[in-house]
């Protein structure tokens, strides 16, 4: 079972190099709340993902729009790509640090605030075909 994972981990670096990729970091806003919007555009074309995010309601689309145009941009810049042939082959959104606070309640209690910030990557791939 261990080599089947490094022979994952091994294909994964493979392509990493040759796939452009984005990542936003630190995005005060709960990954919960972002895998919502990054179910909506996994898949599809980039202009397609675009339009989607530019019509949706949710606050998580404005930092995963930048994170999209700047992927994009790094694939026109260091690859070589055009936007017409790029869909989003990847996305997701990892856990970041929790900034902890705390509310003052009766009784000279207190209850716990967790503020939690999250890693959005956007992996774009070229359509063959």
């Amino acid at each position: 079972m261990a080599t089947n994972t490094r022979e994952k981990a091994q294909k994964y670096e493979q392509n990493r190099e040759h796939r452009p990729y984005a990542v936003a970091k630190y995005i005060r806003m709960s990954p919960s709340k972002v895998h919502v919007v990054l179910d909506l555009i996994r898949g599809k074309g980039y202009f397609e993902a675009v339009a989607i995010l530019k019509g949706s309601p949710k606050l998580a689309s404005e930092p995963i729009l930048k994170t999209l145009n700047s992927a994009a941009a790094n694939a026109e810049v260091n690859k070589a790509m055009s936007k017409d042939t790029l869909y989003v082959a990847e996305c997701f959104a990892d856990q970041g640090p929790t900034l902890k606070r705390f509310q003052p309640v009766s009784k000279g209690r207190a209850h716990s605030i967790l503020k939690r910030t999250c890693h959005i990557t956007v992996v774009l791939d070229q359509k063959v075909n």
